[in-house]
């Protein structure tokens, strides 16, 4: 009985000791963040994007032009219509996006310049872009020129 209760308080002094950090285990080895893959996924491109295109004007047709102006950029357009909040904008417009959607909604936000972004609790990474009555064009982003200096993949 007496070495099962030596043996029960050697227990409990290393696990004190343990969780005040007097004891350590072996330390881990920690991947890098740089070589998780996560900094080697692709940049976002107009095709990753889905975009439901609305009129918060009585401009008729103007959704359907905006539509094709986008899909002629590369962009996935789902829904062409009327906004289904009702609003009428006096603005340019907004850009509505949900949590998963914020990348594709910046990226949308520059085809239309002075928009609004508005955060909604959609589940889903679709944007909705609301044009409103200051509405002139789509704008359509300079191409960038790729860099002449190739990046290597870092070493882990």
């Amino acid at each position: 009985m007496t070495c099962v209760a030596l043996l029960l308080g050697a227990t409990v002094v290393y696990a004190g000791s343990y969780v005040h950090g007097w004891v350590s285990p072996a330390p881990r080895t920690v991947a890098n963040a740089s070589c998780n893959g996560s900094a080697l996924q692709r940049a976002l491109t107009p095709g990753d994007v889905t975009i439901n295109v609305y009129n918060s004007t009585p401009r008729t047709g103007l959704a359907a032009s905006v539509a094709s102006s986008l899909q002629k950029q590369g962009f996935n357009v789902a829904t062409i219509d009327n906004d289904p909040l009702g609003k009428t904008l006096m603005s340019v417009g907004e850009i509505r996006y949900g949590q998963s959607g914020l990348e594709g909604a910046v990226m949308a936000s520059k085809r239309l310049p002075g928009a609004r972004l508005v955060p909604d609790d959609r589940m889903d990474a679709s944007v909705d872009m609301v044009v409103g009555k200051q509405f002139r064009e789509v704008k359509v982003p300079p191409k960038v020129a790729p860099s002449k200096k190739a990046v290597s993949a870092p070493r882990c």
